[in-house]
């Protein structure tokens, strides 16, 4: 059965590759698949290939948060305030306003649950002396896990050049906090928090509807396409999915879930370590930007939809579970005495 189904989405692929040419691009979307306990890798697909992060960035965020609090730098009562420089970035939702300030404990959940970008470096802000500090520790943290594809240019992940990572680097980043830091895994499973009475849900849609998730992070840009690092855990036994570029919610989650489900069940097989996985260092991160925030989207979109099926009217469904969401409740106070940190310099728009 398995064969089948592998047979029939590689000549899938193979037909979609096709008509993928006049894009002047590979299909490539990495997957990858991975057995914690033994960091067997179960499934991949173009898992070397580097590619923008959006917000599962704000992963290595959190890593460099919780060594920080091991560490004895910061506690969780730290207090986190918006900067100006905070409350310059883009796409926010939190409704926060310069000196409004909440606990770090608080703000990891806005970080990683809400996925907020101007928390996620008013965070950074609180545990480093400036951003760009806080950065240095972020790269510092992934040369030492061995992640060689991976360079980190923001806590938060909005697009640029030079923020970039692979599957498998995410899957070394994830199984580092799933492993290092087991009393902190309650911040990747809130399924929507609160801040002063407004909800933001979290986009990780396996959290209610995929039994035994347990996390971890999603991210969204036009260039990367819709990102997902997920952990679930069934019987004992311990799985990361790490999906890149997937065009639409449905087809991140559904594919996820399939993936872990075909693991859960025994229909995919090890076929060695993790850590073995090759970087590709001779291909630069591709940009999806045409294909899924122009004109061009309509006509990608139905063709990812031909590929991946799964929960559309009519079709399977892995998300078949029912489960009560966890909100988490954030209260800001106005901190009356703000340090003012400089916005930090233009980066470079090429990888150095």
């Amino acid at each position: 059965m398995m064969k089948t189904l592998l047979a029939g989405q590689l000549s899938r692929r193979i037909a979609f590759g096709a008509s993928l040419f006049a894009w002047g691009t590979a299909n490539a979307t990495p997957v990858l698949v991975v057995d914690t306990a033994s960091r067997q890798v179960l499934y991949q697909e173009d898992a070397g290939v580097p590619w923008y992060p959006a917000s599962t960035t704000k992963l290595m965020t959190a890593l460099v948060v919780f060594e920080a609090l091991r560490a004895g730098q910061v506690t969780l009562t730290t207090p986190v305030t918006m900067t100006r420089n905070a409350t310059k970035q883009a796409f926010l939702e939190s409704g926060l306003t310069f000196g409004r300030t909440m606990t770090l404990e608080d703000a990891l959940f806005a970080t990683l649950t809400a996925s907020a970008n101007d928390v996620a470096v008013a965070l950074a802000e609180a545990v480093a002396p400036n951003e760009a500090a806080f950065i240095q520790r972020m790269n510092d943290a992934a040369a030492r896990l061995g992640m060689t594809g991976t360079h980190f240019s923001s806590p938060n992940g909005l697009f640029n050049r030079t923020n970039y990572t692979t599957a498998r680097d995410l899957a070394v980043l994830g199984m580092e906090i799933e492993r290092t830091f087991p009393d902190y895994h309650r911040f990747f499973q809130g399924s929507a928090v609160t801040i002063d009475g407004k909800e933001i849900k979290s986009n990780n849609t396996l959290l209610t509807r995929f039994s035994g998730t347990v996390g971890m992070k999603t991210g969204f840009l036009c260039a990367s396409g819709r990102n997902y690092v997920g952990l679930a855990t069934r019987n004992g036994k311990s799985v990361m999915v790490v999906m890149m570029g997937a065009t639409t919610e449905r087809e991140r989650d559904e594919r996820s879930a399939q993936y872990l489900t075909q693991a859960f069940d025994g229909q995919l097989n090890a076929s060695g370590p993790v850590d073995a996985v090759q970087n590709r260092s001779d291909v630069a991160p591709q940009d999806m930007r045409i294909r899924l925030c122009t004109d061009k989207s309509v006509a990608y979109e139905a063709e990812r939809e031909a590929l991946y099926p799964m929960g559309l009217p009519g079709k399977e469904t892995f998300l078949n579970d029912q489960i009560a969401g966890q909100v988490h409740a954030i209260t800001t106070w106005q901190s009356e005495h703000v340090v003012e940190v400089p916005t930090p310099t233009q980066r470079p728009s090429k990888p150095q």
